[in-house]
């Protein structure tokens, strides 16, 4: 069957159909000895797919992955890293680090710490990454200074960022001190930077940001403990079934 060629090498699991588009921007992407272009459409069974001069087929395919990572600060949500700093494959084992195609679904700054979900299902992230979709995922961040309730109120309705207004947000006091405060803060979109974006704006930068959870799926391990700073679990069945439903890849009431 028919399909465009970046979704093709997401599906064998070589790399997001992201970085896919960008083998192709960058002249590493052949069909039948022609240079690929974005939106061509192949068919896998009867096309010859080389990247880098090697052909690639669907007997390649790896089985799919699932991981969550608990990801320090000063590492890099990215495969590679052109200034060298370490990145989240880096915190695998070397039997995942390559020829998987394992890649970070979506971003968490460098600054930031917290749960990242890692995979090798091109079709996943393309559908949990695109600007549609709608998963929550819960922060516990520290500021600076003591936003009053006027303030968290403002941050729940929403803030004009690049002249486009967040969406709604959940916005909670979980502890004030001196001069420093602790929010919980549940978003259902993911803009560059948009918590420390928003909290500048406010008024009371970010100190400590830390993503505790996307969706349902917690850093926990399978025994119901702490998922330890730089560590990474497989998902369960149960949390892989949640992720095909957010995308419809499973009805929601089945």
């Amino acid at each position: 069957m028919e399909a465009r060629v970046q979704k093709i090498i997401s599906q064998l699991g070589i790399a997001s159909r992201r970085e896919a588009e960008e083998m192709i921007k960058q002249s590493r992407v052949q069909i039948n000895g022609i240079l690929a272009h974005l939106g061509q459409k192949v068919d896998p069974q009867r096309d010859t797919i080389c990247i880098d001069g090697k052909p690639v087929s669907e007997s390649q395919r790896p089985s799919l992955i699932y991981l969550l990572i608990h990801k320090p600060a000063g590492v890099v949500s990215t495969c590679d890293d052109p200034q060298g700093r370490p990145t989240v494959l880096e915190l695998l084992p070397p039997k995942l680090q390559k020829g998987l195609g394992i890649h970070p679904v979506g971003r968490l700054d460098a600054d930031s710490t917290g749960a990242l979900i890692l995979t090798n299902d091109g079709d996943l992230t393309f559908a949990l990454t695109h600007p549609s979709h709608n998963i929550s995922k819960t922060y516990h961040v520290v500021v600076n200074g003591n936003p009053p309730e006027t303030v968290l109120g403002i941050w729940r309705k929403g803030v004009i960022l690049e002249n486009r207004k967040t969406r709604p947000a959940k916005v909670r006091l979980i502890e004030s001190l001196a001069n420093q405060s602790k929010l919980e803060i549940i978003l259902q979109e993911g803009r560059n930077r948009q918590i420390r974006r928003v909290a500048e704006q406010l008024g009371y930068p970010v100190i400590q940001l830390h993503r505790t959870a996307i969706g349902s799926i917690q850093l926990r391990t399978s025994k119901s403990g702490f998922l330890g700073l730089g560590d990474y679990r497989h998902l369960t069945p149960e949390e892989i079934i949640f992720l095909n439903k957010q995308i419809k890849r499973i009805p929601i009431n089945n």
